[in-house]
């Protein structure tokens, strides 16, 4: 099974490489991973994946378990020509109680219940088949002798009356079907009628001069080492399946759906066994109910990040197999114990680079390029008060593997990442918003790197509108922080009601939408620190 790797919602720069290249460094030591995001990317990773010719990773959804992540059984369905008897043995080779019946194309055309077997046994038409050669011949064990039409449907007849009787009182047709013992008079006579299937039993041969003149008058003829009653009796379980199908559009779930969502259909239609299919309605086996605690889960690697809310959606559902980080431990809590790897460095690459080195395992161009971009944009180029020492000289390295310098190409990445022109407000705010949760209520801080202030400024209204709207309810402050790295500072915009926050939090004299903040860039050791210290004092 493969294993995801993934960063936080709303991916930066570093969520996005961490996973490329962890993923990257754990195929190289025989692992199966795919690296993913969850969320769109921002200007700068779209800069810094076309620099070094990487593809962008396939966007996650969820990690919620669907139903092809449960053991179902992906044998169970049947061909809806096929016999009533077929499907019975098939039914208890399987050990289920339900079968999805299927067209030519494997297409859901209905599900038959062994009730309803059960039900047509005891009182169906017993007089009628609608079946086809082939299924005649399984259900009687019997010989085929001549064999003209592939369909069988007519009238079952069974030859219990003395030879003279049946041809005074009997008119046969093409739409009859005769089961007859060792009767031979009576088998000429349907012969001239030019009955649709003679079943001669009790396993007597048929005479070769009655073999001719049925050929020439085109009778299928069957031999069956059963009597004449056992014919009767097992010749009506030769019907096709389908004309017992009384569940013509039965309750299928999909292969992609969601297994909560398969719970709450079953609670409340109340059956048993539902056909699997896919999005073309093909049936890909049988779902019981009993089995849908009977699942694997699908297995993620978390980079950048530990907390539940800041995860893949459905993340409690997945088997959380590692998690490499480099900010303070969150709400992620796990079943069982896991690879936990953690440092207080400035960015998750120069963890991932360190992993490099200890493995033994050769850095490629490509993959040192996206590490390096990582620790130069989580470290603001050096500028951030989380850079340390092994970001500096993960960052040396790596500029060196990737045959850039890192002055000339931070400053191209970062101008590549500063414009604001053509996003939306929410677009800017939405691109790294985080939320924190402090007691009952929650904390959203959002940063944009940009040196393009008086952009966002233009419309400064809207976005204090719109940090109102997004925290409403349960947050108790919501702020968007602009961080000019080459100023080294950030602008500062918040909801409303969050002034006083903002002015205790930094030690200011007068606040104002807008305020810029020298020194103040990085979020994790600056910015949430000093606004969970006055929130707190205020829960």
């Amino acid at each position: 099974m493969q294993t995801f790797i993934f960063g936080h919602k709303n991916p930066d720069t570093d969520s996005v490489c961490a996973s490329i290249a962890l993923s990257y460094l754990m195929n190289e030591q025989g692992k199966n991973t795919i690296p993913k995001v969850l969320g769109h990317l921002n200007n700068e990773t779209k800069f810094v994946l076309d620099y070094f010719k990487v593809k962008e990773p396939d966007y996650l959804n969820d990690t919620k378990v669907r139903i092809k992540d449960i053991k179902y059984n992906k044998k169970a369905f049947i061909k809806e020509n096929n016999s009533i008897l077929d499907a019975f043995n098939f039914m208890q080779k399987q050990n289920i109680t339900a079968i999805p019946l299927v067209d030519d194309k494997k297409l859901l055309t209905g599900l038959v219940t062994l009730k309803e077997i059960a039900k047509y046994l005891i009182s169906g038409n017993k007089d009628t088949l609608d079946t086809n050669y082939e299924n005649i011949l399984d259900s009687l064990e019997g010989r085929a002798i001549l064999k003209f039409n592939e369909d069988i449907t007519g009238n079952v007849m069974v030859a219990s009356y003395q030879s003279k009787t049946f041809q005074d009182e009997i008119i046969l047709s093409n739409d009859d079907i005769l089961i007859v013992g060792d009767r031979f008079k009576i088998i000429e006579y349907a012969i001239e009628s030019k009955v649709k299937l003679i079943v001669l039993t009790g396993n007597h041969i048929m005479p070769k001069r009655l073999v001719k003149k049925a050929e020439k008058n085109r009778v299928n003829i069957i031999e069956s080492k059963l009597n004449s009653l056992e014919s009767a009796q097992r010749v009506i379980l030769s019907n096709k399946i389908k004309s017992i199908n009384l569940n013509v559009k039965p309750f299928a779930v999909n292969i992609k759906d969601y297994r909560t969502d398969f719970i709450s259909l079953a609670n409340k239609v109340g059956h048993t066994n539902y056909p699997v299919v896919n999005s073309r309605n093909e049936v890909l086996g049988l779902l019981k109910v009993t089995s849908v605690e009977d699942f694997v889960k699908q297995k993620v690697i978390m980079v950048d990040h530990n907390g539940l809310e800041q995860s893949a959606i459905g993340i409690e559902e997945a088997e959380v197999i590692q998690i490499i980080d480099h900010h303070n431990l969150s709400s992620i809590g796990t079943n069982v114990p896991i690879n936990f790897r953690s440092m207080p460095v400035g960015c998750t690459c120069t963890i991932i680079y360190n992993m490099f080195l200890e493995s033994k395992i050769t850095i490629p161009k490509h993959i040192a390029g996206l590490m390096l971009s990582a620790i130069l944009s989580d470290t603001l180029v050096f500028k951030s008060p989380t850079t340390t020492e092994e970001d500096i000289f993960a960052a040396s390295k790596l500029a060196k593997l990737a045959k850039v310098n890192i002055d000339v190409y931070g400053y191209q990445m970062f101008k590549a990442a500063s414009s604001v022109k053509g996003l939306s407000v929410s677009e800017v705010i939405n691109q790294d918003f985080k939320s924190y949760n402090v007691g009952n209520q929650q904390l959203g801080i959002s940063q944009v790197m940009t040196m393009d202030f008086p952009e966002i400024e233009k419309n400064i209204e809207e976005y204090i509108t719109k940090l109102d709207e997004l925290t409403m309810g349960n947050y108790v402050c919501g702020v968007l922080f602009i961080t000019d790295v080459y100023k080294n500072g950030s602008y500062v915009i918040y909801n409303k009601k969050a002034g006083s926050i903002i002015e205790d939090a930094f030690n200011l004299n007068q606040v104002y939408e807008g305020i810029y903040i020298d020194n103040l860039v990085s979020r994790k050791k600056q910015m949430l620190p000093a606004l969970l210290e006055v929130i707190e004092k205020k829960v």
